[in-house]
């Protein structure tokens, strides 16, 4: 007799499961969780959560969000889905179910950026999946993972020397990390909005932020952490904690007493707390995607953009350089997916002008 097998809109009576789902699996992210599609939900989205569960257990899953354009809806699975991509029955059962929700809804495509690092036959397995490669990717393809499972000291060993300096001089020079609450979000924007200035970096909304801490905060799944010194707010870093891995989020520093390093402080306090929550691994969240195309870490040192001089700036915590097997679209209507793309690029370049920043929203 085989096994009893069946597909589940997700509701929020099912929330506490499907998060432990989402966290225990393999595959899993914060995007994935709960609380994230109902922080997209509250901008714009629609989040709609299919379960494959076996013997009334979840097994396979995908949180996808949807959103109306012009053209129609368009839906998402940021860092999903939660699932063997191919080669188990119940992904094929999870396929089915999303491909006919979407269908259903007269949606132009559907974007996913599978939690899944660049494999042998990965690529080839999506494609047979009737997927191809996206011309528009949200979430970064690359970034810098630091393991958290040896001691603090051990890990400390494996930053570069000028890190680890810095942190020692953050500390030295008097400069202090708390963890902030929901009364730090006015300061913390403010911060945010004065990086954004300075660096061209895109930013949400405050409320954006508010809601964020509203869902995830109070619950401890994200946390604040503020660089101080004397009393003058310096810089701040938001970091999740969910399963087994800590994300860097966002981040954000003042214009001044930028030689105290009080970020190099921050990233090294917040690791300490996710490897204290538990986490195994910490993403620092983004690198330019040619450092993943590399053959070794090191080459790029020698680029000039500013985003170069992040990655170099992420690269000295001693992480190893992690490519995504990138973004991926399934299209259900030719004509408005070539109108969508031909027309995007044009939208964004006009926003991004308009406000000064890069176009579209941030990742995350």
């Amino acid at each position: 007799m085989g096994r009893k097998m069946g597909i589940r809109l997700i509701q929020e009576s099912d929330r506490q499961g499907w998060d432990g789902f989402v966290a225990a699996a393999p595959w899993g992210h914060l995007l994935q969780a709960y609380g994230w599609g109902e922080l997209k939900s509250r901008f714009g989205w629609q989040a709609l959560r299919l379960a494959v569960e076996v013997e009334g257990k979840p097994s396979a899953g995908a949180q996808v969000l949807l959103r109306g354009t012009p053209l129609g809806p368009v839906a998402y699975v940021p860092r999903g889905p939660v699932a063997e991509l191919v080669g188990q029955e119940t992904a094929g059962e999870l396929w089915a179910a999303i491909h006919a929700q979407c269908r259903a809804r007269g949606v132009i495509f559907l974007k996913i950026e599978p939690n899944r690092q660049e494999g042998p036959g990965l690529a080839e397995a999506l494609q047979g999946l009737g997927f191809r490669p996206s011309p528009q990717r949200v979430q970064p393809r690359s970034t810098i993972v630091v393991d958290l499972t040896p001691e603090l000291p051990t890990i400390a060993a494996q930053q570069k020397p000028k890190t680890r300096y810095n942190i020692g001089l953050a500390a030295r020079k008097g400069v202090t990390v708390r963890q902030g609450d929901q009364g730090d979000l006015p300061a913390l924007y403010s911060l945010m909005q004065e990086t954004s200035r300075r660096d061209g970096f895109a930013i949400h909304s405050e409320e954006y932020y508010r809601q964020l801490w509203h869902i995830f905060g109070h619950q401890g799944t994200v946390r604040i952490f503020l660089a101080s010194f004397q009393e003058r707010l310096l810089a701040g870093i938001v970091v999740s904690a969910f399963g087994r891995r800590a994300t860097y989020m966002y981040g954000a520093s003042a214009s001044e007493h930028r030689n105290l390093m009080p970020n190099h402080l921050l990233q090294w306090e917040a690791m300490k707390w996710a490897r204290a929550e538990g986490c195994t691994e910490y993403d620092l969240w983004g690198v330019p995607d040619e450092a993943g195309t590399e053959t070794t870490k090191d080459r790029p040192q020698t680029r000039g953009s500013g985003l170069w001089g992040v990655y170099r700036f992420k690269q000295g915590f001693g992480g190893r350089l992690a490519r995504y097997i990138g973004a991926w679209d399934y299209v259900y209507s030719p004509g408005r997916y070539w109108l969508y793309n031909q027309l995007l690029p044009r939208y964004r370049a006009a926003r991004a002008m308009a406000s000064r920043r890069w176009g579209g929203e941030p990742p995350l």
